[in-house]
C-alpha cells in the first residue's frame, strides 16, 4: 500500500537524502554529480513509496557497485572495466532509474487498487536493471566462451549484444535476488510475484543484448544510457503485462 503524503514527509525526503549524499561523497560508487542526482532520485522514491521504495534502489546500488567491483583489475587490464574506476554518473542512475521513478510517481498518484500492480514494474524494472550489470560484469571477466546473441558467433567479451553461458546465468542470480529484496521489503507479494519479476528481468536483460547487437549498432545516437532505459521499461511493460497470467494481486 501506498500511503498518502504531505508536506511534512516530502520535507523530511529532502533532508535526510542531502544528509545521507554530503555524507556518502567520498564512497567511490558514484561522481561527485552522481551524487547529486542520486540525492534527488532519494528524495523523489521516498516522497513517493517511503523507506521501502528508497531503501530497494539503496541496496540495488550497492549490489551493482559490488558486482562491478569483482575481477575490476583484470577487466581494466583487458580494456573491459567501466570508466571512472566504476564510478556512475548522473547518466548512469536516470538511465538505470527513470522507469522506476516515474512508476513511483505513477504509484504514488494512483488509486489504492493500482497500487500492487505498479509496484510490481517498479520491482521488475530494478530486477532487469541488476540483472544486466551482474550479467556483462561476470561476463566480461568469468565468461569463457562469449557469443553475439543474434548469430551466435564467438566475439570478444564486452561486445555489444555479446552473451555467454556464466553472463546469463548471473542475469539470473541478479534478477531473482533483486525480486527477493523486493518481496523481503513487501513492495511486492507472493511467490508468483516474485517468479514473475525474476523471469521478466533476466528476459529484458536478454532483450537488451539484441537491441545492443541490431539497433546499436546501427545508430550511434543509441547510447548505453538510453538502452538501459529502454531495458527497464520493457521489463516494467512486460510485468505489467503478465500480471493476470500468474494471479497477482491488483485490488
Amino acid at each position: 500500500m501506498v500511503a498518502p503524503q504531505t508536506w511534512s514527509h516530502w520535507l523530511v525526503a529532502l533532508a535526510l537524502n542531502t544528509v545521507l549524499i554530503a555524507l556518502a561523497q567520498r564512497l567511490p560508487l558514484l561522481t561527485r554529480a552522481g551524487w547529486v542526482h542520486a540525492g534527488a532520485l532519494g528524495s523523489l522514491l521516498w516522497g513517493c513509496l517511503g523507506p521501502r521504495g528508497w531503501l530497494a534502489v539503496v541496496l540495488y546500488l550497492a549490489l551493482g557497485s559490488l558486482v562491478t567491483r569483482l575481477g575490476f583489475r583484470t577487466k581494466q587490464a583487458r580494456g573491459l572495466a567501466e570508466g571512472r574506476g566504476g564510478a556512475r554518473g548522473p547518466e548512469n542512475v536516470w538511465g538505470s532509474a527513470a522507469t522506476g521513478a516515474l512508476l513511483a510517481m505513477a504509484a504514488a498518484l494512483a488509486t489504492p487498487p493500482l497500487h500492487p500492480l505498479l509496484l510490481l514494474g517498479f520491482a521488475a524494472s530494478f530486477a532487469a536493471k541488476l540483472a544486466d550489470t551482474c550479467g556483462s560484469e561476470i561476463g566480461k571477466r568469468w565468461g569463457r566462451h562469449t557469443v553475439l546473441i543474434t548469430t551466435l558467433r564467438p566475439v570478444p567479451p564486452g561486445t555489444e549484444g555479446a552473451i555467454s553461458l556464466e553472463g546469463t546465468a548471473a542475469s539470473l542470480v541478479g534478477s531473482a535476488l533483486m525480486a527477493a529484496l523486493m518481496a523481503g521489503l513487501g513492495l511486492i507479494a507472493g511467490r508468483d510475484a516474485w517468479l514473475l519479476v525474476t523471469l521478466v528481468g533476466l528476459g529484458a536483460t536478454l532483450i537488451e543484448s539484441l537491441i545492443g547487437a541490431s539497433a546499436q549498432q546501427r545508430w550511434p545516437w543509441l547510447s548505453n544510457e538510453l538502452v538501459n532505459g529502454l531495458q527497464t521499461a520493457i521489463a516494467a511493460g512486460l510485468a505489467l503485462l503478465l500480471a493476470p497470467l500468474v494471479r497477482v494481486a491488483v485490488s
